[in-house]
């Protein structure tokens, strides 16, 4: 019984606002429901539609009741952190919006008082894009909802290229300025290039990258062999903190935060 009255109000609500909803009141439906005393038997799904279509609605009701949450999510949803200079999407082999979440694990590497040569961000964890202009908190949470933290590592040039073909065989993740990559049409690596320089296999190289990479998910498991790990946990460290920061010091600036194709990840 408690489920049925939580979960109708639920999609109604969200259908209204359902970013708030989201962020604001989902919470404290879960902890209500396992307050309860009911068990759960079973579980039945499908699959609705969120988008634009429903904001168009007004609906009075739903409104009367988000009020008393809307203040509160839009002042932290809401503040501008920076700006963009164009649209930016993920999508494999290379976009402007991977290459520039790779090249700030980069940037981030001096608070770490880390010199990382390139850095790896997965295509996985990218989860919206950026509109042209002013982007919000909101705008950064949605790109990288998660709880992942920036880590740096160390790998040998061997293990770097291995790094490298299991990229070719997922398509391409995201790769910091410098990396050079040729991938087949067959998901074979071709030639790997950094800063203009083949790998050496027996050289070290420090890699910024995501605590979640460094354990070797999403098929790169040649982090698997990673050393001097660097992985500070505390939530400050996450993503989303650190993408923030990085358009903020640019809005000091005076700068547009802007990226594009460079040809880091090309197939032939």
């Amino acid at each position: 019984m408690i489920f049925t009255h939580l979960i109708v109000p639920l999609h109604k609500y969200v259908f209204m606002k359902r970013k708030i909803m989201a962020w604001g009141l989902f919470p404290l439906l879960l902890l209500t429901s396992c307050r309860s005393q009911y068990e759960m038997s079973g579980i039945e799904r499908s699959r609705i539609l969120v988008d634009q279509r429903y904001d168009a609605l007004n609906d009075g009701e739903a409104d009367a009741f988000m009020a008393p949450y809307k203040q509160v999510v839009d002042s932290v949803m809401s503040p501008v952190v920076g700006e963009t200079a164009r649209y930016m999407a993920a999508y494999r082999p290379e976009s402007e919006l991977s290459n520039l979440l790779a090249d700030i694990l980069v940037w981030a590497g001096k608070v770490y008082h880390e010199e990382p040569v390139f850095g790896v961000y997965n295509m996985g964890g990218i989860r919206a894009a950026l509109a042209q202009g002013k982007v919000t908190f909101g705008d950064v949470l949605d790109v990288a909802p998660f709880e992942n933290k920036i880590a740096f590592v160390t790998l040998s040039g061997e293990k770097v290229m291995e790094l490298f073909r299991q990229m070719a065989m997922t398509g391409g993740e995201a790769v910091s300025h410098g990396v050079q990559l040729v991938f087949t049409k067959d998901h074979q690596l071709k030639s790997a290039l950094l800063h203009g320089k083949e790998i050496d296999p027996a050289a070290s190289y420090r890699i910024a990258s995501i605590d979640y990479v460094i354990q070797g998910n999403d098929k790169m498991e040649a982090f698997k062999a990673k050393t001097d790990v660097n992985s500070p946990q505390e939530e400050s460290n996450n993503l989303r903190y650190i993408i923030m920061d990085y358009f903020r010091e640019q809005m000091k600036q005076g700068k547009v935060v802007d990226s594009q194709i460079e040809g880091r990840i090309i197939i032939e």
